[in-house]
């Protein structure tokens, strides 16, 4: 009888134990968004960039990036439509106001507003200012201490609890009218042209878990799909905040070779558990580019050595979809998702 009972307690302790393997495999999934209290409509839009790896065909979501500040508005958009029959899937826009040294929202919600209203995703990036920086500015400030940012009682504190809350009421009133944002803040953190960037991998995560906690639990925005997008190179995936961080992930590329060995970094980051794409892309390079690149060699390229690519993002002015040849062609190839090829309810208000 006491064989029995012991028995009884072992299976008992392994249906236990295997419950509590499954609950916490399925809290892990990847299926999850970040945010524990993300809006079902966040939640269709991460599950629907989940799926494409495993679709034959509309696989990859094409996108554009519009303008920074004041400048970001529909025309380029149009432009695109206009030359190839299509529009992007992804409106991108940058709250930057170089002008001002500061951040602006207003006019940037408005295209992306409108674009979501016509059945498109929104991208939001910010080209931050330092707030170690008394004059404000100071993109490109060397010598920055990260943790300052998040030691109460300092100056520089406090300017970053400002920047965090203006990001905040714009990233609110998209919100407030029911669009999911893509939200890619600290790009090319892994490069050291930005006052962020290229600094110690764990007081960088701090940071970042710091913004994720503050819009997420207090500003309560559950709105975002956090995406984690650090440049082509060396230590690509070091500043990963962690899964329960980050929804999406990718990389900033410019280069007309769209191959393996110009393009560095993307096993690491492919190999994280989240959905993959170029969160930037530039033919030629990051100045001068010329406006003649053939854009299907940009889906050759990927099609041969990025293939966990569900979605890209295109930078603006001679690096976009307008200015450069046979945009239509890789638009209209099978392979490419446009707004026109996203769920048609999405269009639609409500979160």
């Amino acid at each position: 009888m006491r064989a029995h009972i012991l028995d009884a307690a072992r299976v008992k302790t392994a249906l236990s134990f295997l419950l509590l393997s499954a609950w916490a495999a399925l809290a892990a999934s990847p299926t999850d968004s970040a945010n524990p209290n993300a809006s079902p409509k966040t939640r269709a839009v991460l599950k629907y960039f989940q799926s494409l790896p495993a679709c034959a065909d509309k696989r990859i979501v094409s996108g554009q990036f519009t303008e920074f500040g004041n400048g970001a508005k529909l025309q380029l958009m149009e432009q695109i439509h206009e030359k190839t029959g299509h529009w992007p899937a992804i409106i991108g826009v940058d709250y930057a106001d170089f002008g001002k040294g500061s951040l602006t929202f207003k006019i940037p919600n408005a295209a992306c507003m409108e674009y979501a209203k016509q059945g498109g995703l929104v991208t939001v990036s910010a080209h931050l200012y330092n707030p170690a920086n008394p004059k404000g500015g100071g993109l490109r400030d060397k010598g920055v201490d990260l943790a300052t940012l998040l030691q109460p009682g300092t100056d520089t504190h406090q300017r970053w609890m400002r920047e965090l809350d203006l990001l905040a009421g714009g990233l609110q009133e998209l919100k407030d009218a029911g669009v999911v944002v893509l939200w890619r803040p600290f790009h090319e953190m892994n490069g050291g042209w930005f006052w962020w960037g290229a600094k110690d991998p764990d007081t960088f995560i701090k940071v970042w878990r710091h913004m994720f906690d503050y819009f997420t639990k207090t500003k309560g925005l559950d709105n975002l799909l956090w995406v984690y997008a650090p440049n082509h190179g060396p230590k690509t995936a070091q500043y990963y905040a962690g899964d329960r961080y980050v929804d999406l992930v990718g990389l900033d590329a410019y280069t007309d070779f769209v191959d393996a060995q110009h393009i560095k970094g993307y096993a690491e980051v492919a190999a994280l558990p989240k959905p993959f794409g170029f969160t930037e892309y530039g033919p030629h390079g990051p100045q001068n580019p010329p406006g003649d690149f053939d854009y299907r060699r940009f889906l050759d390229g990927i099609r041969k050595d990025f293939p966990k690519t569900c979605f890209f993002k295109c930078w603006n002015a001679k690096w976009s979809l307008a200015q450069n040849p046979n945009a239509k062609e890789m638009l209209s190839d099978p392979a490419i998702a446009n707004r026109e090829n996203l769920p048609a309810e999405w269009g639609k208000a409500g979160r």
